[in-house]
């Protein structure tokens, strides 16, 4: 088997097909297990894997990382990437509080590919501008410490593009699978980074995991009856790589099984490589889906900008998951996506039933309705008060 490459737009480098993600490295008890985590990280590089991700706030996550590339000369054979946590950032001095201690962390001098984690709205970034970003950013390329900048991003269509548009970044990484074409930035998104020249990485090819251990049986069983070789993760990664646009697909594989496994697709899955007839198998499987969800909302998006900066889409998608898939998975994305700690927040109990996305709504949804059922779903008694205290302890300002 021989990994497949694509290459980076931007700069040229060859980046393996599948990338390793970091943030659930196997563990002995409460801690990361180092001997299995380097032994994992030895295969992949053995087998032809060459991106490896992590972020400031996966606990340990950076230090095994670090550990395992400093023998055998492995840091120079990869690409490492990590994540300035924004979100902790109050003042520019943090920039470098923060990066020097990954440096330290990963035992290297430079990061190849560094994001601005979780940066979801294009007041965020006005924030983080207002500290001297731009001008750290590219202080620290000009010393060769950062190579590439970028961001990962959870948020809806419209904010993507405008932060896409607010600087010349050099990648992105989107969250992106069969469920989500139409969800956060979407096909849409992915086709616009795509010819801005960007490369784009993928996070959640399985939506942590519930497009194989949380799939509806009758969406599980459209599947078997196509192929009963083929693995429910092997099908959501061939739907990713199929596309041209899409550079490398992440995935937190922590036993050697998952590892194999993704490798041998990751050999043999490229631009091209889904039949006709595989393409109804996803059909089929999302109408299975859709049987179980409570709100027929396409994630088109007519109803957007909503005056008062409430993502209808993805309010939706999130409260149907908890219906689809699992409730924990579905409130999980609803706090993260809808910017409960961004400037901006975007979620569900901000609309004032104004009415005017139900006007340009071509599924004819209630959607001042539905929006207040998803308010009293996803956001408890404890839901205002408590982000309020975390919004003001991490200084977010509105």
């Amino acid at each position: 088997m021989d990994m497949l490459y694509r290459v980076n737009p931007k700069n040229q480098d060859k980046i393996s097909q599948l990338g390793f993600g970091c943030m659930r490295l196997p563990k002995k008890g409460t801690q990361i297990d180092i001997e299995k985590t380097t032994k994992l990280i030895e295969s992949a590089i053995e087998q032809g894997v060459n991106y490896f991700d992590t972020a400031y706030i996966y606990g340990g996550s950076e230090e095994a990382l670090g550990k395992a590339l400093s023998n055998k000369g492995l840091r120079d054979k990869v690409k490492v990437s990590t994540k300035m946590p924004i979100i902790l950032c109050r003042s520019g001095a943090d920039f470098d509080k923060f990066f020097l201690r990954q440096l330290d962390r990963l035992k290297t001098d430079r990061i190849d590919y560094y994001f601005m984690h979780m940066l979801c709205d294009i007041a965020s970034l006005e924030r983080l501008k207002s500290f001297g970003l731009f001008e750290w950013i590219e202080n620290k390329k000009r010393e060769g410490k950062i190579i590439n900048i970028g961001f990962s991003y959870h948020g809806g269509k419209i904010e993507f593009k405008n932060i896409l548009d607010a600087y010349d970044w050099d990648f992105c990484m989107i969250q992106y699978n069969y469920m989500d074409e139409n969800n956060q930035a979407g096909r849409d998104g992915l086709l616009y980074a795509n010819k801005k020249g960007l490369p784009v990485f993928i996070m959640e090819p399985l939506r942590g995991g519930t497009l194989v251990n949380a799939l509806p049986k009758l969406a599980k069983d459209v599947f078997m009856s196509a192929n009963k070789e083929r693995s429910l993760a092997e099908w959501s990664f061939r739907w990713l790589w199929n596309q041209k646009e899409v550079t490398m697909v992440l995935s937190g594989m922590n036993e050697f099984s998952q590892l194999d496994e993704n490798i041998k697709t990751a050999s043999d899955a490229d631009v091209g490589c889904l039949a006709e007839d595989e393409f109804k198998v996803y059909k089929k499987v999302l109408e299975a889906v859709n049987r179980a969800i409570k709100i027929p909302c396409t994630g088109c998006g007519y109803c957007l900008p909503c005056p008062q900066g409430v993502d209808i889409p993805t309010c939706f998608s999130c409260y149907n998951e908890t219906y689809s898939h699992k409730y924990s998975a579905g409130l999980g994305r609803y706090f993260l996506t809808t910017g409960t700690m961004s400037v901006n927040q975007s979620n569900a109990s901000k609309c004032v039933k104004c009415g005017k996305c139900e006007r340009h709504c071509p599924q004819r949804i209630e959607i001042s309705k539905h929006l207040s059922e998803v308010s009293k779903r996803m956001e408890f008694f404890w839901f205002k008060p408590a982000t309020a205290i975390a919004r003001r302890v991490m200084k977010i300002k509105n």
